[in-house]
């Protein structure tokens, strides 16, 4: 037994109260997403306020390290705000993930730079970072348990690809600002005060997703299983284990090919930085309109022959595509190959909330795969910037990212798709 039992109850409709919950759920989502997904965008700002260098190389590894960093504090997040979504109810997360978030944002846009407050800046920014990754690490697993919870049966696919829409949302957001602002401004106002824009915007949109969350109902299905002596299962870390290999792609893809590629184009696919983040920009429109059509497709068909078509996909295509992007086809080009990629991660992004979730029984739902989840983006995810630099430097070719890191990463995820069982038709436990 997982977090499923045989049969498939019938399609139903999506009542009001559970409308709203997982529309505050996704708005939360968004605006927490575009919060700790900015800083990837501004990385060069942020790498010239916070660690200048002579060398340019190791200021953007050092900045890109304490985005890791952000990611390796996930873990905890997911574990400590996981298990009081277990214990006292989902909707308890997903109000303090946002006040944290909120917290961390406000620092970070407020934040003095190396020139004002020498080696202190610096160490004030991994800190922030680090209450942003336990932010994120707890946001996630409440928020899709709270999702798929409330999605009717036989639409979970749909209803949970929501969740990776609004994920997406919110990195597109902070894509869309990001290229907006180096747009109109100069880079020398970009590097005074116009990076601190985007992380007191968000900080101010975070108090309007406190609030529309603090005014919803827990999940039916929390409700009813709280009281409840939990079904016997298999071993919380067991599950948790197969979540972490099933993440392993999704998060090397999702990190790789949308949140590195703005500076991967403009240092090898010749784009300037604007160019770079409005094709990142058009890549993420095309993953969260098409995540949607892919999680509705899975209810239909399963969830596994999605999964698998979009690892198989990223293991064919990866290299070839990234060979183009370093031979500096022009900025139409690299616009239709970032098309490409988003529909390579939505192909996974579509079932997969409701893949993970379905491993799981309610009790052990928000804790192992939180943690199962966010162990696997912290070592694989999070650092896929600082991998994808480093194994470029070491190697000399702008290739390696793709043929030393992403492809094998598909097909460590591929051998545990093909031991999971189908799950799109099951009713959840």
């Amino acid at each position: 037994m997982h977090g499923i039992v045989a049969g498939s109850g019938p399609r139903s409709t999506l009542d009001p109260r559970a409308r709203r919950a997982i529309s505050a759920a996704c708005i939360g989502n968004m605006l927490e997403w575009y919060d700790f997904g900015v800083y990837a965008f501004l990385a060069g700002s942020i790498s010239a306020a916070f660690f200048p260098s002579s060398d340019p190389t190791a200021s953007l590894l050092a900045t890109f390290a304490a985005y890791g960093v952000g990611f390796l504090a996930r873990p905890f997040g997911g574990a400590v705000i996981g298990r009081l979504g277990d214990r006292r109810g989902r909707k308890v997360a997903l109000v303090l993930t946002l006040l944290m978030m909120a917290l961390g944002t406000i620092g970070l846009g407020l934040l003095p730079t190396y020139a004002q407050i020498g080696i202190a800046a610096p160490a004030l920014l991994v800190a922030l970072r680090i209450l942003q990754g336990i932010a994120a690490g707890g946001e996630w697993g409440a928020s899709t348990a709270f999702i798929i919870e409330w999605a009717p049966e036989g639409r979970r696919g749909l209803f949970g690809s929501f969740q990776q829409v609004s994920t997406a949302s919110g990195i597109l957001l902070g894509s869309g600002v990001a290229a907006l602002l180096t747009s109109l401004l100069s880079p020398e106002a970009m590097l005074a005060w116009g990076w601190r824009i985007p992380f007191l915007l968000g900080a101010s949109l975070l108090v309007v997703g406190i609030l529309i969350r603090r005014s919803v109902d827990e999940t039916p299905v929390f409700d009813a299983t709280a009281a409840a002596t939990p079904p016997a299962t298999e071993s919380g870390p067991r599950l948790g284990l197969r979540a972490f290999g099933f993440t392993i792609f999704w998060t090397v893809s999702y990190y790789m090919l949308l949140s590195y590629m703005p500076t991967f184009t403009q240092k090898y696919g010749g784009l300037s930085a604007s160019q770079a983040l409005w094709s990142n920009t058009i890549g993420l429109v095309a993953m969260v309109l098409t995540v949607p059509v892919f999680g509705h497709l899975s209810d239909r068909i399963g969830r596994k022959p999605l999964l698998i078509a979009s690892a198989v996909a990223a293991i064919l295509l990866s290299y070839p595509l990234f060979r183009i992007v370093a031979g500096g086809p022009g900025f139409a080009t690299v616009v239709a190959i970032q098309v490409v990629f988003g529909i390579i991660v939505a192909l996974y992004s579509g079932p997969g909330p409701a893949a993970i979730s379905e491993i799981f029984p309610s009790h052990l739902r928000s804790t192992w795969m939180s943690i199962g989840y966010t162990l696997a983006v912290a070592v694989f995810g999070g650092f896929a910037p600082f991998v994808a630099t480093w194994l470029i430097a070491a190697t000399g070719s702008a290739l390696a990212p793709a043929a030393a890191y992403l492809i094998p990463m598909a097909a460590v995820t591929l051998a545990v798709l093909a031991r999971m069982p189908e799950t799109g038709k099951a009713r959840l436990a």
